[in-house]
Order: structure tokens, then sequence, then C-alpha cells
């Protein structure tokens, strides 16, 4: 079982949790969970994989993207070079387009609806550390879930933060941080994203 402690200290009294089982829940934790390093380096693997396949024309790239990602719809397109935490907490929905270097860290849920459209540098960042200088020197974290509704567009080098929700047909654009939900039918920009105007 993995340690609920660091430099002495217990975070979890009682909790018999392992640290990856409250990763899951989407509590706290201490990224030293041997099945969660293994989860990883498979993901990193598969990444690399996937990348020289799509380079060398190979016509079972595809299959090693759907191995990959969680559920990957049809005709949904990713352009590597791709970098996940795990790759299996991700949904991708049909006909959705992503453009090279999208970082999806999902240690917690990265849900991408249908036909989206994503651009280059796009970061889609679901972790999320103590404020307090002693338990994050102790390496706690927790995630929150990203949520991209039906055919959002975010331009290129959008960061899109812990917890937010991008409602469908918005367009987010480029170079813009999100930091807080985004509604539907909505054009957002700037760092932090606001919203500029509606799309109906």
């Amino acid at each position: 079982m993995a340690t609920s402690q660091a430099a002495g200290r217990d975070y979890f009294p009682g909790d018999l949790r392992t640290n990856r089982e409250r990763m899951i829940a989407g509590d706290y934790y201490i990224a030293d969970d041997p099945v969660s390093a293994q989860r990883a380096q498979r993901a990193v693997s598969l990444a690399d994989r996937y990348y020289r396949a799509f380079v060398a024309g190979d016509p079972e790239a595809r299959e090693v993207l759907a191995e990959l990602i969680g559920d990957l719809g049809e005709e949904a397109t990713i352009k590597p070079p791709l970098f996940v935490d795990y790759g299996d907490h991700i949904t991708v929905g049909a006909r959705t387009f992503i453009n090279y270097n999208l970082m999806a860290l999902d240690v917690a849920a990265i849900t991408i609806g249908a036909d989206c459209q994503i651009g280059p540098n796009v970061q889609l960042l679901t972790p999320i550390h103590p404020l307090e200088p002693q338990p994050r020197r102790d390496k706690l974290e927790a995630a929150e879930p990203i949520t991209l509704g039906d055919n959002v567009w975010l331009g290129g080098g959008v960061i899109v933060c812990p917890g937010v929700t991008i409602g469908e047909n918005s367009v987010v654009g480029a170079g813009s941080v999100v930091t807080k939900d985004i509604p539907a039918n909505s054009v957002a920009v700037g760092n932090p994203a606001r919203v500029l105007r509606s799309l109906q």
C-alpha cells in the first residue's frame, strides 16, 4: 500500500485507501503509487509508439492511439506528438481534430466533445496543488476534471486550468488562459480569458 505520510506527516489519518484510489476519487494524494507509475510509463511508451507509427505512415498508428486514449471517437484525429499523464482518463468525441503538441494532464477526467477543433500547443491541465507551502513541499496534489462541449474551438496555445468547463460551440482565442467556466455559444479571449460576446 502506498504511504499516507510525507516528511513524517500523516495527511490521511484513518484513510486506508491507496494514493491511487485517492487520486481517482478526486481527493488529495501523494504521487508515489506504483500502479500509477506503471500506468504513466505505459502512456509514455504508447505516445512514443504512436508518434513513430504516425511518422512512418504505419496504418496501425490509429490502433496505438486508441489503446492510449480511453475513449477515441469515430474519425477523431490527434496529430502527434501528444503528451498525457495516463491517457485512459481522456475522452475524445467523434470527428474532433487536435493539432500538434497537445498536453493533456489527465490525472482527472478530460472530456472533449464531438466536432471540436483544438489548435497546436494547447494545454489541458487537471492537476492542482496546495497553496500552503508545507503540504506542497510534501508533494500533496489532487486534480479537477476538464470538459469541452461539442464543437468547441480552442486556438493555438490555449491553456485550460483545472475544473473548467467550456460550453458547446464556444471559441477561445489563441494564447488565452481559461481559469473559469465559459458558457456555451461564447467567444472568450485573454489571460484570464473573458467572454467578449455571444455567438447566438
